[in-house]
């Protein structure tokens, strides 16, 4: 009986070597391709293949959120020279497991079901100003004063760089607050307490101000700044949440580098008046005006970097859609053409088509998920392709939004970096990490409410 049931073992697993060696190059390619992993839109299909002659069974461990070939069975027979489809029913989880002739397990796929996320595509030209959280040091200047030529702050190793966020316990938050708690050091005799941000670190700091003969008055030989502008691109606005992302990167200090820690800011319309053409080693710009800036469109709650995101009550007005359209998952996000949309010229949104020349399946968020390059005559006579303020474009393709423009490339303005629209989306609240994934930001659901 035990050499009967060895001899048994030993034919099954001789069939099954049969199988694998009797199997075409193609079978090998899907087989090696076939995903351990598939994220499924609600109400989404995908077809997976195996060109295997043999019969198995599927095994669904929760059939309320995906069905094989149409079937609401746990326990599905199949035929792996034909097509296997799985289609999506409810936002969930579901393992399917494929058995050669029912008992012998050869492929195992862990299927999430996402819900169906829509939001409307940007493109309008806005104006961006930010009051950063603290002062950013971008200089040192020396000090006439009886003693010598010197910068306390320097000496005091008050580097730029560095956000000064407290002084003598209070908060900084712009630069009259710095400079009246100088003065008032300054005229008492007494020696400031200092906190700086270096690094996401705190320090304290304790210097003297020193009085400068030349602008008489204290002062601490720095060079401070407190707010910034610019111009960048709307990407998206959900209508639900009432949130916009825009920009595609983060906001930093044009001197210094550093992120801006954004206290508070707001974006309004932008009219695009010239374009300054894109030449290999010198980025182009679109030159624009701000305008009825006490109309704020919204405000600004975050820079990361993926870009700018806050609240905005409506969508501005001179854009090609108004109504949420689907956004592409990663995966779903191919080589191939595409279009953006952006503002070469006033206010108004113009489509443009872009050829997607590489795509990295990122699995945490970063940036720099896309190359594109720019294939529009139109755009291409205009722009010479990608220029600055053209950061936060839509990236659409097969009629989803996928990403936005970010970064051109210096050498050759026709191309450059996109990013995903899902980190976006995730950084806006829109759309959040699932608890029990290990913090895997790529199985993200609908979060009610997250943005006050």
């Amino acid at each position: 009986m035990l050499q009967t049931g060895k001899r048994g073992k030993w034919i099954g697993l001789f069939l099954v070597l049969l199988l694998f060696l009797s199997s075409t190059t193609t079978f090998f390619r899907q087989f090696t391709h076939f995903p351990a992993e598939l994220r499924l839109v609600q109400g989404e299909w995908q077809q997976l293949s195996l060109a295997m002659p043999a019969l198995a069974t599927a095994n669904i461990s929760n059939p309320n959120v995906i069905h094989v070939n149409g079937s609401n069975h746990p326990s599905v027979p199949i035929d792996l020279r034909h097509p296997l489809i799985l289609s999506s029913r409810t936002i969930g989880q579901s393992f399917v497991t494929l058995k050669l002739f029912g008992t012998l397990p050869i492929k195992r796929v862990k299927v999430r079901v996402m819900p169906d996320v829509r939001v409307i595509p940007g493109g309008q030209s806005i104006g961006v100003k930010v009051k950063s959280e603290g002062v950013l040091v971008v200089g040192h200047h020396l000090l006439r004063s009886t003693q010598s030529h010197l910068s306390p702050a320097e000496k005091a190793d008050i580097r730029v760089g560095d956000y000064l966020t407290k002084i003598n316990g209070l908060p900084i938050r712009q630069i009259s607050d710095l400079a009246k708690a100088v003065e008032q050091a300054g005229k008492r005799n007494q020696p400031l307490d200092i906190t700086i941000l270096r690094k996401g670190k705190e320090l304290q700091v304790q210097m003297m101000p020193i009085f400068d003969e030349k602008e008489r008055t204290y002062r601490l030989g720095l060079y401070v700044r407190d707010s910034a502008a610019g111009v960048g691109t709307l990407t998206f606005f959900d209508p639900n949440k009432q949130v916009y992302g825009a920009l595609g990167h983060i906001i930093t200090d044009q001197d210094t580098g550093q992120p801006i820690r954004v206290r508070q800011g707001k974006i309004m319309h932008s009219n695009v008046t010239s374009i300054q053409k894109g030449e290999s080693g010198e980025p182009g710009e679109k030159r624009a005006i701000f305008f009825h800036e006490e109309k704020v469109l919204g405000n600004i709650f975050k820079n990361t970097p993926f870009g700018i995101f806050g609240k905005m009550p409506k969508l501005p007005e001179q854009g090609m859609y108004n109504k949420p359209i689907p956004i592409g998952l990663i995966e779903q996000v191919k080589e191939g053409p595409a279009k953006i949309l952006t503002v070469v010229e006033g206010q108004k949104v113009e489509a443009f088509d872009i050829e997607i020349t590489h795509v990295i399946k990122q699995k945490f968020p970063a940036t720099k998920g896309l190359i594109i390059k720019v294939t529009d005559p139109r755009l291409l006579k205009k722009t010479g392709g990608i220029i600055q303020g053209m950061s936060g474009s839509p990236i659409l393709q097969n009629g989803k939004l996928i990403g936005a423009v970010t970064h051109v490339f210096v050498n050759d303005p026709s191309a450059g970096y996109g990013t995903f629209i899902e980190w976006m989306l995730q950084d806006a609240g829109v759309i959040q990490p699932t608890a029990g994934r290990n913090n895997d930001p790529l199985f993200c659901i609908f979060m009610d409410n997250i943005v006050k």
